[in-house]
């Protein structure tokens, strides 16, 4: 029996550039950098000043973005109470679930999103009451709006959908794994539809902080931010912090179409491995990441020479992004000279669990709508990483097949293969 074809059916998104899929698709598209200066608390004596911060955003913005038109939505939700992960994937999932054509609870339906850090923004405002004023003002929800796990619940809250509601963790791969994980679910009939994708807020003093001592975020180019996320280029000092949701709606191509809705691309094939070598490093060697792309062409039923675009983890740093550009040109073989690829990082930053969603909704737009955006502020090419980057400039292409990489703290990898509609 041949499984059933999984759809992407509807998209919504919060990042750096503020709230809406569109918003999002504009900006990368033309190339625009979305990181700036901190403004949301005082970086001045951090070594890493800059950021992808999402800008000022509430729960009106929900309703803004997906229309007057969408009622039902549950108010039994105190969004005064939400941590950044949850608001902003609140947001995103109304859009999505908007945009797919659904209504507040629809039946048969489930929430599987993955986030790196859940409501650590939480933790760190109630920790530092606690150990500076007694814990004077530390709410009784602190921990259940803290946990990790909360943000499930409160998408699954605010859409009223009764399904399962599951949290996948797995640091940088949470939300490519998430994505992965729903569209099992769907294949073996656990749901008829799920919102899945990725949601962190986690542009932090102690995560600037603790990453600056990593030495794993850019300090270089504090006076220049738009500059510093500069994936493959010869002069990337480390990665740009950012936040936000991308979010989508899958369910069944048959159920799709016999609703009337409209399909982005197909979730083909998904696989995850690890290297089992470092809690933050890669192996140099690649073995896995490479098993892990193999691995999902394989379940895709795609052949490497099918491969139109790789949307790449390229995270400007500078071991990562030599290792998986060499990983993927072995991956790719006699076809690696005329694949593209970009990272969509170099103009959002790193948002944690979130960036495997965030790769796979910049690809699903591409393959749509014929455009594949750049990797931007690459002026200076590392021979190191001698792939077709798109440099700088959006380049207008039809894709078939797209390879779309997550790669992660504790020598995770994971890969998703999105197929076009209309090719």
């Amino acid at each position: 029996m041949t499984a059933p074809r999984i759809v992407i059916s509807g998209i919504g998104v919060v990042s750096t550039f503020g709230v809406g899929r569109e918003v999002f698709w504009d900006h990368v598209s033309r190339g625009v950098s979305g990181t700036r200066a901190i403004a949301g608390f005082d970086a001045s004596a951090y070594p890493c000043r800059v950021a992808a911060e999402v800008p000022a955003t509430s729960i009106a913005d929900a309703q803004a973005i997906a229309g007057e038109g969408d009622g039902g939505w549950t108010s039994r939700a105190d969004p005064r109470r939400y941590s950044r992960a949850a608001l902003f994937g609140v947001i995103a999932a109304r859009e999505a679930w908007n945009d797919a054509g659904l209504s507040a609870g629809e039946p048969g339906a489930g929430v599987i999103i993955g986030s790196g850090g859940g409501g650590i923004d939480v933790g760190e405002r109630q920790y530092q009451d606690f150990f500076t004023n007694g814990g004077q003002k530390v709410t009784p929800y602190a921990i259940a709006v803290g946990i990790c796990g909360m943000v499930s619940s409160e998408i699954s809250i605010s859409l009223g959908v009764r399904g399962p509601s599951h949290v996948i963790s797995t640091g940088c791969t949470s939300s490519t794994d998430a994505i992965g994980y729903a569209a099992g679910l769907l294949r073996q009939g656990e749901a008829d539809v799920v919102l899945s994708g990725g949601t962190d807020g986690c542009v932090l003093p102690g995560m600037i902080f603790g990453f600056s001592r990593m030495r794993a975020v850019s300090t270089h180019h504090n006076d220049r931010p738009a500059e510093a996320s500069r994936p493959f280029d010869r002069g990337r000092d480390g990665f740009v912090l950012g936040e936000g949701a991308w979010m989508v709606v899958m369910e069944r191509e048959d159920r799709a179409r016999a609703r009337g809705a409209t399909a982005y691309a197909v979730v083909e094939g998904y696989a995850s491995t690890c290297d089992a070598y470092h809690r933050v490093q890669m192996d140099p060697d690649g073995v896995e990441i490479e098993r892990c792309m193999t691995l999902a062409l394989g379940r895709a039923g795609r052949a490497v020479e099918e491969i139109g675009y790789v949307n790449y983890h390229g995270t400007s740093t500078v071991l990562n992004d030599t290792i998986e550009a060499r990983c993927t040109r072995r991956v790719l073989g006699a076809a690696a000279d005329r694949v593209p690829g970009s990272s969509t990082k170099s103009m959002i930053g790193h948002p944690q669990g979130a960036s495997g969603a965030a790769g796979i909704v910049t690809s699903a737009l591409a393959m749509t709508r014929g455009l594949l955006p750049p990797t931007i502020n690459l002026t200076d090419p590392d021979p190191a990483c001698d792939l077709d980057f798109i440099p700088n400039t959006a380049r207008a292409a039809d894709v078939g097949v797209a390879l779309c990489n997550c790669l992660g703290f504790g020598s995770k990898n994971s890969a998703i293969v999105l197929g076009s509609l209309k090719i």
